[in-house]
């Protein structure tokens, strides 16, 4: 489907995992981008740019991970030094990692999955550094902008970054 049709269905132009187009018409009449990657993501959509120059642009933005809330400190120590991200299961099973392109994006979402009220905004490298293979992502899911990474797409970005870090 062009985008000018219906906007993209994901970044690397297959299906959303959903099965539904990452663009609801009416709602990107309102929506008002809040920094690079918001602007990247709405060009994306609407036909400006094509799914390369999307991921670029992610490649070097910031993300925001929802994390569960820790349970109260005991004295003041903290009992982890993991974050656990939000993770959710795709209808077949994958794991789904969620984020957004700003912590207002996920204020709606997250009402949704109690204990997840607080997050991180990091680069989206050190998420893909960090996560491991063989998960999808979900990228503002529930927003009216945003995309689905299929498992594929996030092992080769995985990949590529390892392939830098050795060649540096």
């Amino acid at each position: 489907m062009p985008a000018a049709a219906g906007g993209l269905n994901s970044a690397i132009k297959t299906p959303s995992m959903l099965g539904n187009p990452i663009r609801n018409a009416a709602m990107t009449d309102l929506f008002e981008p809040r920094n690079e990657l918001e602007k990247k993501l709405l060009d994306a959509q609407d036909g400006r740019i094509g799914s390369d120059e999307l991921l670029e642009a992610l490649m070097t933005s910031q993300v925001y991970l929802p994390v569960q809330d820790e349970k109260p400190a005991v004295l003041n120590i903290q009992r982890s030094t993991r974050a656990q991200p939000l993770v959710l299961s795709a209808e077949d099973g994958t794991p789904v990692l969620v984020m957004f392109s700003s912590p207002e994006r996920s204020k709606e979402f997250v009402k949704d999955f109690p204990g997840y009220s607080g997050g991180i905004l990091t680069e989206f490298t050190w998420v893909l550094e960090k996560m491991g293979r063989d998960y999808a992502i979900a990228l503002n899911p529930g927003a009216e902008i945003g995309f689905d990474m299929e498992t594929e797409t996030v092992n080769e970005l995985i990949d590529g970054l390892a392939g830098q870090s050795t060649t540096h």
